[in-house]
């Protein structure tokens, strides 16, 4: 491994040394090689494509649907001195086009854009004078269709690929089955299969399903026995705050997060439970991408999750620092009824999701044949009002809509208040001298934020205040003031979703929502809540192994520190022993079936520990008993 890439890592993140698999990866995009790497939430995947790329002339192009890791990612490279920037649908015209003349010609080493972008004029117009070292695709599931969070904006990657054919690709994804991974290299044209995967197993990560039909009260008894800090999810902002406050109430140290809250108080919430000033963040899953708080004891979930893919993400939020953790589902006969009935309610019927696409139009006035690219703020409370849908119908049919390729969605989007001078030097200290009433605007920026003359900086109106000894509405209305006399562009903070139109809008009877859209993309997400309901009602399968033959990874021991591995441990017999056991007890059984007093008979085991083997496989109905008392395996 040449030395510049240990360089790189010990100059820029303080390590000596990289973590399993980050070095073999960045070796392979290093030579060159098309790469798929599989690594579990917290591998260090940003390392893999930012380290190469720093050891080589030119910018690393990254490919990323999550905003807001963008944001973090990007502000994370600057805080270490690299020059990064992101371009998404939340930015004005000028904003994106500031961000590609600075990684044209200022240097820029890294830069962030969502799939969405890649078909726009702009960018292909930019594109042939970036000099681009390599492609970073993030969240590499989103180009298949068998992808649990499939984008059709993904597959816009591989027309890329062919304007730059001789950049490396380097996807990266924490979790994939053996069929979307093969998909993933198809999708990217890799010139040859080339996949490093990290073991999905984590030895040191116990995973528990717990039955039962008080929720609330098996929370805070695993609260209190399982020591520091913890996450609970929940699928609600109502229940964010609902169990922060029960949590609160029992002298636990609680908040709620989700993507609803403004940006101070997410980044105030996130910094509380990142210090260990609050023990437990109550959360829906908009809580934990980017979050590296490696010392997590325990994730709850209090409902049960989408699939096993989000499951195995959020779960794996814990333990990070290789010290004993949990992994807790709670689990209750009516989760199995809302998984099935959640079915329905994330696929309409197709002439809803129509309906929603045309009342969309009508809402934002676009005439048929216009809006390709178009960028506009959505306030679906508004929309739903105006057109008497449900906000469940309206976010679902969205979802099939950004997946049949008509537009796309991007949830609640907060994008900080933002700034940056048009005039400098001469003309600015001539502008000062002639308004005095604004001068402290300006040097108030000036001394808090730097390189604002070459781009947008984000802004705290708050901060600056405080700083200065005045109100928020005081700097607002100089800020404001300066921005209408043409001194500085000044874009005030948004919080919208917004709706991209990736195609003229359409006339009703032309919109189709094709089979792998709707009828196949309901069956697989059927099948992926039929695996979350089989997983959480397992009695006799290790939950580890469950987990990890769901993701190909077929040949694995039991972890011996799951719930299931645990009540094999009370039978008193070690794991060695109790499989031996159990492995000749299914190979006598699936020839014939026999009485237990035959079965023991025949077994070359002490009869004491074969009695006990076979109490516990009757217990998990591994084995039962047929009316005429003899045992067969089930």
């Amino acid at each position: 491994m040449p030395d510049r890439y240990l360089d790189i890592l010990r100059r820029y993140w303080g390590f000596d040394s990289f973590r399993p698999l980050q070095e073999v990866i960045i070796r392979s995009v290093g030579e060159g090689n098309d790469t798929l790497a599989l690594m579990p939430t917290g591998g260090g995947k940003s390392i893999t494509f930012q380290v190469p790329a720093l050891a080589t002339e030119g910018l690393c192009l990254v490919v990323t649907p999550l905003i807001a890791l963008m944001k973090d990612q990007v502000e994370n490279l600057k805080r270490n001195g690299i020059k990064a920037a992101a371009i998404h649908s939340g930015l004005t015209y000028r904003e994106i086009k500031v961000a590609f003349d600075n990684a044209i010609f200022g240097g820029t080493k890294f830069l962030y854009v969502s799939p969405e972008r890649l078909a726009t004029d702009l960018f292909l117009e930019k594109l042939p004078h970036l000099k681009i070292n390599l492609l970073a695709v993030d969240e590499a599931h989103c180009i298949s269709q068998w992808g649990y969070d499939f984008r059709p904006s993904y597959l816009k990657i591989a027309a890329v690929r062919e304007l730059i054919p001789d950049v490396p690709v380097l996807a990266l994804t924490a979790t994939a089955t053996p069929t979307v991974v093969d998909d993933i290299m198809e999708q990217l044209h890799f010139k040859k299969k080339n996949v490093f995967k990290k073991s999905f197993a984590r030895p040191n990560l116990a995973y528990v399903v717990r039955p039962t039909e008080s929720k609330e009260e098996q929370l805070l008894r695993i609260l209190n026995s399982v020591a520091g800090s913890a996450i609970v999810y929940v699928r609600s902002r109502k229940k964010t705050r609902e169990y922060a406050s029960l949590l609160q109430q029992h002298q636990i140290s609680a908040e709620h997060f989700h993507a609803g809250l403004t940006y101070a108080s997410k980044e105030e919430k996130q910094n509380r439970w990142k210090h260990n000033q609050t023990r437990v963040m109550v959360a829906t899953n908009a809580f934990g991408m980017g979050i590296d708080k490696p010392d997590v004891r325990l994730v709850v979930h209090m409902d049960a999750p989408d699939s096993l893919e989000a499951y195995f993400q959020e779960a794996g939020r814990a333990g990070r620092d290789n010290k004993k953790a949990y992994a807790v589902l709670l689990w209750s006969d009516n989760d199995k009824l809302k998984l099935k009935k959640q079915v329905e309610t994330a696929f309409p019927e197709p002439e809803t999701i129509k309906n929603v696409y045309d009342a969309l139009g009508n809402f934002f006035q676009l005439p048929v044949g216009a809006g390709f690219q178009m960028v506009y703020d959505f306030d679906i409370g508004k929309f739903c009002s105006a057109f008497n849908f449900s906000i469940l119908t309206v976010y679902n049919s969205l979802k099939i809509l950004q997946r049949a390729g008509y537009l796309t969605f991007t949830e609640e989007l907060d994008i900080p208040s933002k700034a940056m001078f048009l005039v400098k030097g001469n003309d600015l200290y001539k502008f000062q001298v002639a308004n005095e009433d604004l001068d402290p605007f300006i040097k108030i920026l000036l001394r808090n934020y730097t390189g604002l003359f070459t781009e947008y900086a984000s802004i705290n109106e708050a901060d600056l205040a405080k700083k200065s000894g005045t109100t928020i509405e005081t700097v607002y209305a100089g800020l404001s003031k300066l921005g209408k006399m043409g001194i500085i562009h000044y874009i005030p903070r948004r919080k919208t979703p917004l709706i991209s139109y990736t195609q003229s809008r359409e006339e009703l009877r032309f919109i189709r929502l094709p089979k792998e859209v709707y009828e196949e993309r309901k069956q697989k997400y059927l099948d992926q809540t039929e695996a979350v309901i089989d997983y959480a009602s397992s009695i006799n399968i290790c939950r580890s192994r469950f987990l990890l033959n769901y993701f190909g990874q077929t040949k694995s021991d039991n972890c011996g520190i799951c719930d299931i591995c645990i009540s094999r441990k009370q039978t008193g017999l070690d794991d060695t022993t109790f499989k031996k056991i159990e492995l000749t007890v299914k190979e006598k059984l699936s020839r014939r079936m026999m009485k237990a007093e035959e079965l023991v008979e025949l077994l070359p085991y002490n009869r004491e520990k074969t009695l006990k083997v076979l109490q516990w496989l009757e217990d998990h109905e591994v084995i039962g008993e047929t009316e005429t008392g003899e045992l067969e395996w089930l």
